[in-house]
């Protein structure tokens, strides 16, 4: 039986104890869960303020050979989708690291910007994938303070300060305006899954910027996802069997934790109106893609 030989015999044995005591490659984990942007005062989203630590120290792990985004998310903020996505990039540029994405149950709208934001895309076969678009929702309520003997007063400085608003009819030049708006954000999202997905895009753009979203095997056929995986099976394959998977998450100091704890319960005096809002709006940002 063959031994691991003592120093003392020589030089030779160096290499051998080298190799033994040589650490194994590290793979950083972010996971990017949630609706993106500001959903209420006691509900958090992703917003680059909340992620920007743990994307840093993602890139800082000793023995690092990629980072993985755990990407699950409906969408939500344009503004913090780019800025998530432009602060992983800017790291991943000034380190030389590479960035790998797997999108869970969904990542769709801003979700899919996040994962634009590595080198590479995996998906589950079932994955929601795509919604490359932009969409703003409201609801009409002139209507009903008319039923309930309701007077709307409202004074504003500049013909353009109420446009939109809910308890007014629609104006035909605050739609356009609106509009016109949410084409200049569409354009900024084309422009940056374009620059990211380049000629992997497979599919027509008017079908792949449209909107519509698609099941994981089908967005690798359009050229939306670079394959089908998960990070344990994909990362083992890449850099061997004993690649570590470090999950970098959010610090969050005893003052945090005392106000956001675990417990759901929202402290006293909270604006209960809004929170019920905010859950809702979260919901239905879910259930969109059927979540």
């Amino acid at each position: 039986m063959s031994e691991i030989q003592p120093a003392s015999r020589g030089l030779g044995a160096v290499p051998l104890i080298g190799a033994l005591l040589e650490p194994p490659p590290v793979v950083a984990v972010l996971r990017l869960s949630g609706v993106i942007g500001s959903i209420g005062a006691f509900r958090r989203g992703l917003s680059l303020s909340g992620q920007a630590d743990a994307i840093e120290r993602a890139f800082k792990l000793r023995n690092l050979q990629a980072v993985a985004l755990a990407v699950n998310s409906p969408g939500g903020s344009p503004v913090q989708s780019s800025l998530i996505a432009g602060h992983i990039r800017q790291l991943a540029e000034e380190k030389q690291v590479p960035v790998v994405a797997f999108c869970e149950d969904v990542a769709a709208s801003g979700g899919y910007w996040l994962a634009c934001a590595a080198d590479e895309i995996y998906a589950d076969a079932s994955s929601i994938i795509g919604s490359i678009g932009v969409v703003s929702g409201g609801f009409g309520l002139q209507g009903l303070i008319e039923k309930l003997g309701v007077e709307r007063r409202l004074h504003t400085a500049g013909e353009k300060k109420a446009m939109l608003d809910p308890f007014q009819p629609e104006k035909p030049a605050d739609v356009k305006h609106l509009k016109d708006i949410q084409g200049d954000i569409h354009l900024a999202f084309k422009d940056m899954v374009r620059a990211r997905r380049g000629k992997r895009l497979k599919g027509a753009e008017k079908e792949l910027f449209s909107g519509a979203f698609w099941a994981g095997a089908k967005a690798l056929e359009l050229g939306l996802v670079d394959g089908l995986g998960d990070i344990r099976s994909v990362m083992r394959e890449r850099f061997g069997e004993d690649v570590k998977l470090k999950v970098v998450g959010e610090r969050r100091g005893w003052l945090r934790r005392l106000r956001f704890g675990a417990t759901s319960e929202v402290p006293a005096g909270a604006d209960w109106a809004g929170q019920l809002v905010a859950a809702v709006e979260e919901r239905l940002t879910w259930s969109r893609f059927g979540l």
